[in-house]
């Protein structure tokens, strides 16, 4: 059993990962869908209404809230496979508690690109609205909740700056080839 997850700012890849991964036939757990789901609960639009809703589900239930809800949705997909990519984690309290739930079976790896390539991605996308929040406002969010201490406490973090055949083609060597798996924390 394996839980590899993926940490990085917005526009870093950590997206496309989880793209290799379903390629690969690994199911992947995205955090960020736990929030679209909250947003849509509390009768808001993900769109508009993600990053608030991420800080009030924290503030309501803990630091862990997002990683707690997500742990069922991992447990079930481990029924079945053997590896399991979680899409999006944003703390080290999050890295935490799937530490605690999954001890030396789960894996970090950061995802890196400097601002002016994510920021180009963001906008190339046409996914997230600029006029809602910016990007330097994401990062700066993201970088509160304790994503800079995840990022830095990783078990291994992959460079995506080059093409994008390149970045997959290193991810599918990483879940292929399982390079994680002389990882210790």
């Amino acid at each position: 059993m394996r839980i590899i997850g993926t940490v990085g700012l917005p526009g870093s890849g950590k997206g496309e990962a989880a793209s290799v991964a379903r390629e690969l036939d690994i199911p992947v757990v995205t955090m960020g869908d736990v929030i679209r789901e909250a947003c849509r609960a509390r009768g808001l639009d993900p769109t508009d209404h993600h990053g608030e809703v991420a800080v009030a589900l924290r503030q309501e239930e803990g630091e862990a809230a997002i990683a707690e809800r997500s742990l069922s949705m991992i447990r079930e997909k481990l029924t079945e496979h053997d590896v399991v990519l979680v899409d999006g984690i944003r703390s080290d309290t999050e890295v935490e508690r799937f530490e605690e739930a999954f001890g030396s079976d789960f894996v970090l790896i950061a995802i890196d690109a400097p601002f002016e390539v994510r920021k180009k991605r963001i906008e190339r996308r046409k996914r997230d609205d600029p006029n809602v929040e910016s990007l330097k406002d994401r990062d700066e969010r993201e970088l509160n909740f304790g994503m800079g201490e995840a990022i830095a406490d990783a078990d291994m973090t992959i460079e995506n700056t080059k093409t994008i055949e390149a970045y997959h083609k290193q991810i599918r060597k990483v879940l292929e080839e399982g390079e994680y798996n002389d990882l210790q924390r």
